[in-house]
C-alpha cells in the first residue's frame, strides 16, 4: 500500500516536492488555502520572471543566508537542474544580460505554472483548495478549517513567509507552531524599500529617479546595479542584495548606513584628474565629463557646503563614498520576501521538525534569507526536490 504525503501549501517548494516525488511509492495531496495555487510564484513574475540565476553554483550558493544551509539541496539540484527540469516539461529559458534566468520571450509566468500544474496532474498528484491550516489534533495529524483532520504517513509544511498578504502568505501559521513548543521567529522585511529622510527640495524634484550602474556598500559587503529614490527612500536590486547586513543594524543601532559609489568603473585617482583638468565649471564637469544624472548632482548639492563642493578632492570622495542613513525598513506587506519563521534550530539535514516525528518544513517559512533575482525561487524548489530525493530513497522514516 502507498504512503500518504500530504503537502501543506502551493508554493514554489510544495510544487516542486510533490513534481519529484515518486508516486509508485505515495499518494500525494497537496492542500491550498487559496483557489488556485503558486499566486506568490505569479507575482514574482510581475516585473521580469526569474526562476533562477545563471552564476556558477559555488557563487551562486554564496548568496544564501545564513551560509552553507542549503548546500546540499543545491548541490543534488542546481540551477542548471533547475532550467534542465523547465525544459523537460517545455519551458525554455534564457540568460539575460544581469545573469538572471527568465522563460524564453513570449511565454507568461501563468504558463510556466500551467505547465507545472499539468506535470503534476499527469503524477496524479491531488490538489485540494479551499484548506486553511488550523492546527493539529491531539494525536498531531494536522487539521485544516478546525473541523477537517488529515492523517498521513509524512506532512510538509510549505506555507511561506509572510510578505504580499493578498497572495495568501501571511504568516499567520506562526502561533500554530510556538503553541506546539516549535521554535520560531517573528518575521521582518527582506528585499525591500529602505527609509531615508531626503531633504525636501531634493525628493520633490527627484522622486522616481533611477541611479543606475552603482555600488553600495555596507561593513564590507558591496552590490552593484540600480536602485530608485522613492519618497519612502531607496528600493531596487541594489539594496535588496543588502538586507541581511541593513537589517541587522537597522537592530542594533536603529539605522543602517550604506555608501554608494556612483561612478565605480572609475578610480578616486581617475575621478579627481577628470574634474580637476576640465575646463568647464564644476556642475556642468558633473553633468557632461563625469555623466553623473541631474538626482545624483542635485543629491550632493544638498549634501555639501559650498566649499565642499568646490573642493575637487572632498566631492570626488562623495562621488566615490557617498553616505546615506537608512532608518527603517518598508512594512512586512510591502516586501518582496521575509526572514524569521520556522528556526532552522528545529528541523533536522532533511528539514524535518525535531519535534514531530515525519513533519517537515520546506520554502519561505523557514528562517533564511536570499537575494532577489531567482535565488528565492530556487531556494524553495531544491529544498522540494531535496526532500523528495531523501523520501524517494528512504534515508527518512
Amino acid at each position: 500500500m502507498k504512503k500518504r504525503v500530504s503537502i501543506v501549501g502551493g508554493g514554489t517548494g510544495g510544487l516542486f516536492l510533490a513534481a519529484f516525488l515518486d508516486t509508485d511509492i505515495y499518494e500525494v495531496t497537496i492542500y491550498e488555502k487559496k483557489p488556485s495555487f503558486g499566486r506568490k510564484f505569479l507575482v514574482a513574475g510581475d516585473g521580469g520572471f526569474n526562476l533562477t540565476h545563471g552564476e556558477e553554483l559555488a557563487t551562486f550558493k554564496s548568496r544564501y543566508t545564513p551560509p552553507s544551509f542549503l548546500d546540499n539541496a543545491l548541490d543534488l539540484f542546481s540551477n542548471e537542474d533547475l532550467r534542465s527540469w523547465l525544459l523537460d516539461i517545455g519551458i525554455l529559458t534564457f540568460i539575460g544580460s544581469s545573469g538572471r534566468v527568465f522563460p524564453k520571450r513570449g511565454i507568461k509566468p501563468i504558463e510556466v505554472l500551467k505547465a507545472i500544474e499539468s506535470y503534476l496532474l499527469d503524477k496524479n498528484i491531488k490538489l485540494e483548495f479551499g484548506k486553511t491550516f488550523t492546527g493539529w489534533s491531539k494525536e498531531k495529524h494536522i487539521e485544516f478549517n478546525d473541523v477537517e483532520i488529515v492523517k498521513s504517513d509524512y506532512t510538509v509544511f510549505a506555507l511561506g513567509g509572510a510578505s504580499w498578504k493578498v497572495t495568501g502568505s501571511d504568516g499567520s501559521w506562526l502561533g500554530l507552531f510556538n503553541k506546539v513548543g516549535i521554535e520560531t521567529f517573528s518575521f521582518r522585511s527582506s528585499n525591500c524599500a529602505y527609509k531615508i529622510e531626503w531633504p525636501e527640495a531634493f525628493i520633490q524634484k527627484h522622486e522616481g529617479a533611477p541611479l543606475k550602474n552603482i555600488s553600495i556598500f555596507i561593513e564590507g559587503k558591496m552590490q552593484k546595479g540600480e536602485v530608485v529614490v522613492t519618497k519612502f527612500g531607496l528600493e531596487g536590486n541594489a539594496i535588496y542584495a543588502l538586507s541581511p547586513q541593513i537589517r541587522e543594524n537597522l537592530a542594533k543601532k536603529k539605522e543602517a548606513v550604506v555608501y554608494l559609489d556612483f561612478k565605480p568603473r572609475l578610480n578616486l585617482e581617475t575621478l579627481i584628474g577628470k574634474i580637476k583638468y576640465s575646463k568647464s565649471n564644476i556642475s556642468s564637469t558633473l553633468k557632461d565629463a563625469i555623466k553623473l544624472p541631474k538626482a545624483v548632482i542635485d543629491l550632493i548639492k544638498v549634501t555639501l557646503t559650498k566649499e565642499e563642493y568646490l573642493d575637487i578632492q572632498v566631492l570626488s570622495k562623495y562621488i566615490k563614498y557617498f553616505p546615506l542613513t537608512l532608518v527603517e525598513s518598508a512594512p512586512i506587506d510591502e516586501a518582496i520576501s521575509t526572514t524569521g519563521g520556522i528556526s532552522l534550530n528545529a528541523v533536522d539535514i532533511n528539514f524535518q521538525l525535531k519535534h514531530l516525528e515525519s513533519q517537515f518544513c520546506i520554502g519561505e517559512m523557514l528562517d533564511w534569507d536570499a537575494p532577489t533575482g531567482g535565488y528565492l525561487i530556487q531556494g524553495c524548489a531544491s529544498m522540494g526536490v531535496y526532500l523528495a530525493h531523501q523520501l524517494n530513497s528512504k534515508k527518512i522514516g
